[in-house]
């Protein structure tokens, strides 16, 4: 297959990220406020180092663009990046607080719902058609969520938030044509930042001794956020946004084996019975795609 090697770098892009929760688990004893810091400082340079001298060309290029927009144009792509920035320091910190102080199944749950979410709010917000398999899926996932809440409210609470939060990260972005979606990423991170910086500026932040700590930031703002971000735009060059969304999916199930597993957090049989119908639900909602999907892999 000719693009086989696009969707192979995918699937282990998605793959990694599902690993996550073994980097961040081990410093759970920072404040989350701070880790979120310490990974955006991290990755922020390093990003800039990568643009610097990989994507030099593209960058100023897309400045250049940037500049030769109308005025009201450019507001509108400068907004839409700061919203970006904004919903997405939201979500990431909302993400390391939910693996460390709830639980990776919480965390799990909310990227399995999110993908259905966000096509949820893509229909309220930006009018996009829904199929009625869709709307189908739909209702399923919701049944797998109210059965979840008889387990646990709380856990259930947080998995929407951080669901939502990225959902709407994705919405805002759709709209935002203005910059390479790398390039974005560079200018979002710059944003979270700045914003950042006052709070640590008069509340101060955590300053751990441990060599380790260090060791786990680099792994997560390399492992964690760069390889995998541009593993993700990589494959996009040769294999369709929807393939590639689609195996978003492999994200969770990886955390949630490994929370099961590896950190045994415990599952009863209600939350086991809502695991499923969100599988199921995201079976559906992605049938016609999963199909092509493994009809281009066959031939």
């Amino acid at each position: 297959m000719q693009n086989f090697k696009y969707y192979l770098v995918a699937f282990l892009a998605f793959m990694l990220w599902g690993f996550f929760s073994l980097a961040l688990k081990p410093i759970a004893y920072v404040p989350s406020f701070d880790i979120l810091f310490y990974r955006i400082s991290f990755a922020l340079i390093l990003i800039l180092l990568f643009t610097l001298v990989f994507r030099r060309k593209i960058f100023l290029s897309d400045l250049k663009h940037f500049k030769e927009l109308s005025k009201k144009e450019q507001q509108k792509g400068f907004g839409l990046t700061v919203i970006g920035g904004v919903l997405l320091g939201i979500n990431w910190f909302l993400f390391i607080y939910v693996v460390n102080q709830i639980n990776i199944q919480s965390a799990s749950f909310a990227y399995l719902i999110c993908p259905i979410i966000t096509t949820f709010l893509a229909y309220i917000l930006l009018k996009e058609k829904l199929q009625k398999v869709q709307w189908f899926a739909i209702l399923i996932s919701l049944l797998g969520c109210v059965i979840y809440f008889f387990t646990n409210s709380n856990n259930l609470l947080f998995a929407l938030i951080v669901a939502t939060s990225y959902s709407l990260y994705l919405i805002s972005q759709k709209k935002n044509s203005y910059f390479d979606k790398f390039n974005a990423l560079v200018f979002q991170m710059l944003i979270i930042f700045i914003l950042s910086l006052p709070y640590y500026i008069t509340h101060g932040f955590t300053v751990p001794t441990e060599i380790s700590f260090y060791v786990y930031v680099f792994i997560i703002a390399t492992a964690f956020t760069l390889i995998p971000l541009y593993m993700n735009l990589f494959a996009l060059k040769g294999a369709s946004a929807s393939t590639v969304g689609v195996m978003i999916y492999i994200n969770p199930i990886i955390a949630f084996l490994i929370a099961i597993f590896y950190y045994k957090e415990q599952i009863n049989t209600l939350q086991f019975v809502s695991y499923f119908l969100i599988l199921l639900s995201v079976f559906i909602f992605n049938y016609q795609i999963l199909t092509k999907l493994t009809k281009k892999l066959i031939n």
